[in-house]
């Protein structure tokens, strides 16, 4: 395909729009440097060619579609047509731009899955050095016979040497935590043995304490034996003689005792009429306040009675009353001589 864009030319851009399938011609051109195309794979120059040929494809599909545009914009009432000729067109050259780059797309995922087999492959020999701590031996073992039988040779191609680098530092890896692993697992039998040495040492030891023990404890016992009996001799006269102190003890406190009640109810008689007394006392006292306290209260509310009859007497006269009558009046409602009125004092 030449540079130079296939497209309608202003003065008659309308009247191919317009006309059904009016684009076809310019189609048909370009279909005929798609079809005389021949795509190239193997090389550099042969895959930008299919690129460039794409390329050239696509631009023709938005510059037909841009004229298109102009047409819209410039006469509205044709939209439907140029619209539905417009999406014509751009179905078809996408379809042929697809057509052409489809053999540089298969190149392309063809490369992507190639590359991504090669590192996952690497990338499992990197991880099969990762998380070994709770790894066993024969693990480890069946990991490094695992990575030992990969080929790291031409069959990985530009990743040759990152394959080679990877086994190499996963194998590293794997026979050094092997050693560990071998060396732990060395250390922890010989502790195991040394364990069965000690508690082997132990029950024995443990077993002569105890023969030992009971020889002591069977000496002691019969030496505890005799010194229960000598105590227990020396307990019995001990008791006879503690049993004579306490009889003579208990009588001399019974004699104390009876004084000692004799006394405490003569104090308590004593006490007693003094209580008597002073409560007779606390009762007058506590009697004569008791008159002194109620006529203070009587002589109270003579006086207050007084002010609020003397208050209501003033109003009784100010309103009309005679002091007389006020005073009437006032005598019968505090002597409740006059039904429902009342004097709140």
């Amino acid at each position: 395909m030449s540079n130079e864009l296939i497209v309608p030319s202003k003065e008659n851009a309308l009247e191919v729009y317009q006309k059904q399938n009016g684009l076809d011609p310019f189609l048909k051109q370009i279909r005929e440097e798609i079809d005389s195309f021949v795509p190239d794979v193997t090389t550099k120059k042969g895959r930008d060619a299919i690129a460039s040929m794409a390329y050239k494809v696509a631009k023709s599909k938005t510059a037909l579609d841009d004229v298109g545009k102009e047409l819209v914009a410039d006469l509205k009432e044709l939209p439907k047509k140029i619209d539905a000729e417009r999406k014509r067109v751009r179905e078809i050259l996408d379809s042929w731009r697809d057509q052409v780059r489809k053999p540089l797309t298969d190149w392309e995922q063809a490369e992507e899955d190639r590359i991504a087999h090669h590192k996952a492959a690497i990338e499992l020999m990197r991880n099969s050095a990762i998380d070994l701590q709770d790894c066993t031996i024969d693990a480890i073992k069946s990991k490094i016979a695992d990575i030992e039988a990969m080929e790291t040779g031409k069959n990985f191609e530009e990743f040759e040497l990152e394959a080679m680098q990877a086994k190499e530092s996963s194998l590293k890896k794997l026979a050094k935590t092997l050693e560990e692993k071998e060396q732990q697992e060395k250390e922890r039998a010989e502790l195991e043995k040394l364990r069965a040495e000690a508690a082997a040492r132990e029950q024995k030891e443990r077993e002569e304490r105890m023969v030992k023990e009971a020889e002591e404890r069977t000496k002691k016992e019969a030496e505890e034996k005799a010194k229960a009996e000598k105590e227990a001799a020396e307990k019995r006269e001990n008791d006879l003689k503690l049993q004579a102190e306490r009889r003579e003890l208990e009588l001399k406190l019974q004699a104390e005792k009876a004084e000692r009640e004799k006394l405490e109810a003569i104090a308590k008689a004593e006490k007693e009429k003094q209580d008597a007394i002073e409560a007779e006392k606390q009762k007058q006292i506590a009697e004569a306040q008791k008159i002194e306290r109620e006529k203070l209260e009587r002589e109270k509310n003579l006086k207050h009675t007084k002010e609020i009859n003397q208050q209501a007497l003033k109003s009784f006269v100010a309103n009309g009353f005679s002091e007389d009558d006020a005073k009437k009046i006032i005598t019968l409602i505090a002597k409740k001589s006059i039904p429902f009125i009342t004097i709140n004092y």
